[in-house]
């Protein structure tokens, strides 16, 4: 019994609790776990790494917070961007990715400040630059943004969104970026993929708003957006 103990310790979400700042109480709390047997992991850690220690203090020093909750919201992340190959968006339609990086963005300014927690930061470390995303993984990001926000808007009822002064807004936002794009396909420079994903998405986006129609009616020839 004694050996299969010694042999799952130390209990690496603990350890990373504890270089956050978070004390054996504190742990034991949130984990539920027996007080005396989150000491014992956190002694094993603690000679195995000299350091781990003084990482404790100076976390706790700075007030660095870290909860079971971050820790999950931070493995969710990695998980993500390794998958998907893009980080959370604040504007993405599911309330669980919006959630992510809301929470990603608050470690980017502890970072900056100085007082991210120890054990985001090592958790984070496994992606390459994460406090700054790499411009085509957070372009492409806000392309998927963009394209998803003005599917939401279409399905709401509403007609083509204009690019021009008159419009105000979410409807403005969205113009300039469907102007974009339509300016983009008629000089050959928008990516194929992204054309297919608007035909797809959006039958009828290169047409835009139909003179003389109201919103809502579908064919037609049209010279353009107004």
């Amino acid at each position: 019994m004694a050996t299969r103990r010694r042999t799952s310790a130390p209990n690496a979400e603990w350890v990373l609790m504890y270089r956050g700042g978070l004390t054996r109480s504190r742990i034991a709390a949130l984990t539920r776990a027996p007080a005396s047997t989150v000491g014992y992991h956190l002694a094993i850690a603690r000679a195995a790494d000299p350091g781990l220690q003084s990482a404790h203090e100076n976390a706790a020093s700075t007030r660095a917070r870290v909860s079971v909750q971050g820790l999950a919201r931070m493995r969710r992340v990695v998980a993500m961007v390794q998958e998907t190959g893009r980080y959370p968006s604040r504007t993405a339609s599911a309330a669980e990715e919006r959630t992510l990086a809301a929470w990603l963005e608050r470690r980017r300014h502890d970072a900056m400040a100085g007082a991210l927690a120890p054990a985001y930061r090592d958790g984070l470390a496994v992606l390459p630059d994460w406090q700054r995303p790499p411009r085509p993984v957070a372009y492409e990001a806000r392309w998927r943004d963009r394209l998803g926000a003005l599917v939401r808007y279409r399905a709401a009822g509403n007609d083509w969104p204009r690019h021009k002064a008159v419009a105000v807004g979410e409807e403005h936002g969205l113009g300039v970026w469907l102007h974009a794009q339509r300016q983009k396909a008629h000089r050959g420079e928008l990516d194929p993929a992204k054309a297919q994903a608007l035909d797809e998405a959006l039958p009828g986006w290169r047409l835009g708003r139909q003179r003389g129609r109201k919103p809502g009616n579908g064919n037609g020839t049209s010279s353009g957006p107004i």
